[in-house]
């Protein structure tokens, strides 16, 4: 005699070994999402760099990081070292912020600078195009310029939104 003839009135059901394997799968499934969870690495965050951080990364050292700003935004451009490495055609660019100069499509000493001073509406939406389409796609993020964040005398820029910055955080050290 099973139970369910043992007890006619109760409402028992009888829990299937499919049942039990499908509560079994989810189980395993629900805590191996938790595990992953508690377990990813955490990005590294960005940082703030000033003129000088900045120059350090002008590839002219093997294996050090080669990074350069545009628009206050620092990428790492270390994967495109054949361009951008010590004798690749736009190190130049490289070791500082360089926004004029992506604008213009130039190389001059003269135009390696944040400066946007007298850009024409061309040379914006240029600068705008390849920030957008090239870099940003491209390279990963790892700070901000100081420039960016503060104003010449050092206060705060009331128009830097961290907010609005992927995975925005200054380290300690500044």
């Amino acid at each position: 005699m099973n139970v369910v003839e043992a007890c006619p009135n109760s409402q028992a059901t009888m829990v299937t070994p499919v049942q039990l394997f499908i509560t079994f799968v989810l189980l395993v499934v629900s805590l191996a999402d938790d595990v992953k969870l508690k377990h990813k690495p955490a990005s590294k965050p960005v940082r703030l760099f000033t003129d000088e951080d900045l120059k350090t990364h002008d590839g002219s050292e093997d294996g050090h990081p080669i990074y350069m700003a545009i628009k206050g935004v620092v990428f790492d451009v270390t994967k495109g070292k054949e361009f951008y490495g010590k004798d690749g055609p736009y190190n130049a660019l490289v070791g500082k912020d360089c926004t004029r100069a992506v604008a213009k499509m130039s190389l001059e000493p003269a135009d390696l600078t944040s400066d946007t001073t007298g850009l024409t509406e061309e040379q914006l939406q240029s600068l705008e195009s390849v920030f957008e389409g090239t870099y940003k796609t491209k390279y990963p993020i790892v700070g901000y310029t100081a420039i960016r964040i503060l104003n010449q005398d050092g206060s705060p820029n009331e128009d830097f939104k961290p907010e609005d910055q992927p995975h925005f955080n200054i380290r300690d050290e500044f």
